[in-house]
């Protein structure tokens, strides 16, 4: 599994991050796990996973994480997790 994270400021893409699992585990946890391996390599606190982004996620495997959804303050618009490859 691939998992592409993109942080955006100002309709700009500032940073980007591809997470690679080849582990034999569940989708769910290699999911939590690289958002857990990108926070830690960014220095970011663990992003709330709100209603509305198990939604979206579950549609498109694709979600937006924006200020609502960390507790601490962040220096961009929003943390864009998208799985690429499954597998």
């Amino acid at each position: 599994m691939r998992i592409w994270f993109k942080e955006w400021k100002d309709n700009r893409m500032v940073r980007d991050l591809v997470i690679c699992d080849e582990k034999d585990d569940t989708r769910t946890h290699k999911i939590f796990q690289a958002l857990d391996q990108a926070c830690y390599e960014w220095d970011l606190s663990r992003p709330i996973w709100l209603d509305a982004n198990i939604a979206e996620f579950k549609r498109h495997a694709k979600t937006r994480f924006s200020k609502d959804n960390f507790v601490d303050s962040i220096d961009f618009d929003y943390l864009e997790m998208h799985v690429i490859e499954e597998g």
